[in-house]
Parts: structure tokens; sequence; C-alpha cells
């Protein structure tokens, strides 16, 4: 269990379980799965669940998280100390989901734009998903309560975008999983370089 939670163990997981579900959206479309989810989730959208989720989904987008990434290099010295590679994760996840959306194809439920995967969502799962990982460095009480309440963010985020009506359920998940790939990776490159040993 540990190996699949370690940055490289989660890559890999993610990044397979992102070709499968791209892969069956190119070949089958919006499944049957989707479109239940997705009632299933419209079937909560009062009008106060609809009022919290427009708040809940800023937390994927940039205005949120160039603040919040702000803080995190002030809170976590680990973070200051390789920035730039946290930089590059959301500069990269918000570069592949543009370009996935585009060579993919996939519209919305309500609206012909493209929507595969969830930019909202990948940003959430890379910026909370570094959170996870970068949450390590910090006493046991504050690492606790990030790396719970980080995947908790991403969830509810995802949540939003389909009571939003803004995305199918395989678009976020899809969002979700090239967001904790890319989180992954950067964990990896982040690490600060192991001592040589004489």
């Amino acid at each position: 269990m540990r190996r699949v939670l370690h940055p490289r163990g989660m890559l890999l997981l993610m990044a397979a379980f992102f070709a499968a579900l791209t892969l069956a959206v190119i070949l089958g479309g919006a499944q049957p799965a989707d479109a239940a989810a997705r009632d299933g989730l419209l079937a909560l959208a009062t009008p106060a669940v609809v009022a919290v989720m427009r708040m809940v989904t800023l937390l994927g987008h940039a205005w949120f998280l160039v603040p919040a990434m702000l803080l995190l290099f002030i809170a976590i010295p680990e973070a200051r100390a390789r920035w730039w590679v946290w930089v590059a994760l959301m500069l990269v996840a918000g570069l592949a989901e543009q370009v996935l959306k585009v060579a993919i194809g996939r519209a919305r439920p309500f609206d012909a734009s493209f929507g595969f995967p969830s930019g909202h969502a990948t940003a959430a799962a890379a910026f909370f998903g570094a959170v996870i990982y970068l949450a390590g460095a910090l006493p046991v009480p504050a690492r606790i309560a990030l790396r719970v309440a980080a995947p908790l963010a991403i969830l509810l985020v995802g949540v939003s975008r389909v009571i939003l009506r803004a995305h199918w359920p395989s678009d976020v998940l899809a969002g979700i999983a090239l967001g904790l790939a890319l989180a992954s990776a950067a964990a990896l490159l982040g690490r600060p370089p192991r001592p040589v040993h004489r």
C-alpha cells in the first residue's frame, strides 16, 4: 500500500487511470454510467447547493490557486526551496488540459465546447495533490489536517463541476487523475537530492 501512495506509484496509477478513461471516451463517448452519475448529482442541485458549489468551484480557479501557491511557499520551506517545480506543475497542468481538450474534442453535457478533461478538476488536483506531498514536512497535526482537507477539496471541486452543469463526471475524473499524476511527477522532481555516501 505504501508503494502505491509513493509519488512513483501514484504517478503510474493515475496515468493508467487517465489513459483508460481517455480511451473509453474516445471509443464510446458518454457512457450510461456517466449520464446516471450526472443525473444523480443534478438531483441534489437545490438552489442552496448550487450557491455553495459556485463558491467551491473557485478552488480550481487561478484567482484562488495563484495566491494559494504563494501562501504555500511562505508556509512550507520545502515548497519554497524548489519553488520552480511547483510553479511548473501548475503551468503544465493548465497547458495539458487545454491541449487535451482540443485533441480529444469531447463536448460538455450542456453545450458544444470541449470539456474533457475538466480544467478546474485538473488544477485543483494538481495543487491539492502538491499540498498532500508537501505536508509531509509539517508537524503531525498540520500534516494530518492538510492531508484530510486536500482530498476533500479535490472531491468537492469535482462534484461542483458536475452540479454546475459544466462537465460529465468522466471529465472530472480524468481531470483529477491528470492533476494527481502531474503532482506526483512534481513530487518526484521536487525532492531534495539524496546525499552521496562514500
